[in-house]
């Protein structure tokens, strides 16, 4: 228990788990629900956030095309519910198997190259699916289409913006727990290897691609998710989910956060979007004070927020040490 207390890096990230596990009943005894959506937003990206950092965190993989598992999963709801299936179990079988698919496809192509080429290749894949969306006038096109039949888990509607929240912090907290095992698993280790050096992760005799391509599958897949829940939560599937900005963004809160690090994800999350929603309150034009900020905060540590929450770590160490010298010292 000491030595977690002295972690800044593991109990900050534990303490605003709690923090959010509390958001609906605090809202609820503020008659403030706009928290409700807001803070559940910002889960969803963080799952999304959690998808993209296996890629590139783990991986290395630079994608500028997980806005398309994203728009994928979020027209798994809408297009189920234009056909009048509700059954949440239809549109999640549905959302992992085309996401699936579309990831093995595109990731098999794309990892046949390698930097510039792999981020063009998967932005371009990005950019297709939504010209394909656009193009569907039967579902809303450009516009869009509303969400009529939200996704339903027996006794339990999404259509409600508390069940989406309960759902979508599960959902974190479980992807946050596999990040962790994923992290130290031997499939893990292969991946991010493969990052540093995979050549000599091949001479060793393992197969560097077929690694990439399944962790890439599976980040589109966990995307895909996201997207559902996202659809869940506006009652609203749009082309505009698939636009390149949207992978842009994710790839911004992997950095804020920490590349390659379990919690990275949720605290890049929480500072992306809490910014961006604090300085929409106070002017139209954000936007020019939002980029410095996010480069401020990317360069306060090594590996983002975690980075920095680690430097406080290795400050804490030094006091750690000299206090179990003292005690030695005195119980000698």
């Amino acid at each position: 228990m000491t030595s977690l207390l002295s972690r800044p890096s593991s109990w900050v990230p534990m303490l605003v788990l709690v923090l959010l596990a509390t958001v609906p009943f605090v809202a609820q005894a503020t008659g403030q629900q706009f928290y409700v959506a807001f803070f559940a937003r910002i889960i969803i990206y963080a799952i999304a956030a959690c998808a993209l950092n296996i890629a590139l965190g783990y991986g290395g993989l630079v994608s500028f095309g997980h806005s398309l598992f994203l728009g994928l999963g979020a027209y798994a709801v809408g297009l189920s519910s234009f056909h009048e299936i509700g059954s949440g179990w239809v549109h999640l079988a549905l959302c992992l198997a085309v996401c699936a698919l579309v990831a093995l496809v595109t990731g098999a192509i794309s990892l046949r190259t390698s930097g510039i080429a792999f981020i063009m290749i998967t932005l371009a894949f990005a950019q297709m699916g939504y010209f394909l969306f656009v193009s569907l006038k039967n579902y809303g096109g450009d516009d869009g289409m509303s969400i009529a039949l939200t996704s339903r888990f027996g006794p339990v509607d999404l259509s409600s913006a508390n069940h989406v929240y309960i759902c979508a912090f599960i959902v974190l907290v479980l992807s946050i727990w596999w990040l962790a095992r994923l992290r130290v698993a031997p499939f893990g280790m292969v991946i991010r290897g493969a990052k540093q050096n995979a050549r000599r992760v091949n001479a060793a005799g393992v197969p560097v691609v077929r690694y990439q391509l399944l962790a890439y599958v599976m980040s589109g897949m966990l995307c895909g998710v996201a997207g559902l829940l996202l659809a869940n939560l506006n009652a609203f599937a749009s082309p505009s989910t698939m636009a390149w900005a949207v992978s842009g963004e994710l790839i911004v809160i992997v950095v804020i956060g920490g590349l390659g690090t379990v919690f990275g994800p949720l605290m890049g999350a929480i500072v992306f979007l809490g910014l961006e929603e604090i300085l929409k309150g106070f002017t139209d034009h954000w936007m020019v004070i939002f980029g410095p900020l996010i480069v401020i905060v990317a360069l306060l540590g090594k590996s983002g927020i975690i980075g920095l929450l680690q430097r406080f770590d290795a400050r804490s160490k030094p006091a750690a040490l000299t206090t179990g010298s003292a005690a030695v010292k005195g119980a000698a």
